[in-house]
């Protein structure tokens, strides 16, 4: 009887414990990097450093590949057209004859 009531009581002081750790203001989540103050942040590592090298390197190889294989995707991919050979019903303009203008 005695074990019983030792084991009860320790876990309701348990449940008590774990609920009042719920209610209190949650710790910041301060993992974000090292902080610095005032201070320069220390230098990345050499693996990162190659890391970022190397795939910094491989952006700017696949963007000039495909700048210089596929430029139809910067410079369009119809040919340009002389607006000076367009009529005026391309345009929309109306004959002269027409309008509140007309001579």
């Amino acid at each position: 009887m005695l074990t019983k009531s030792l084991a009860t009581r320790a876990l309701l002081l348990r449940i008590i414990k774990n609920s009042t750790d719920n209610l209190k203001q949650a710790k910041r989540n301060a993992g974000h990097g090292v902080w610095s103050y005032r201070v320069p942040p220390p230098m990345p590592s050499k693996k990162v450093t190659y890391i970022t090298t190397g795939l910094g390197g491989i952006v700017w190889y696949w963007i000039l590949y495909h700048i210089a294989t596929e430029p139809e995707h910067i410079y369009g991919e119809w040919p340009y057209i002389d607006p000076s050979t367009w009529t005026d019903e391309e345009l929309g303009i109306p004959d002269d004859s027409v309008g509140p203008l007309k001579k």
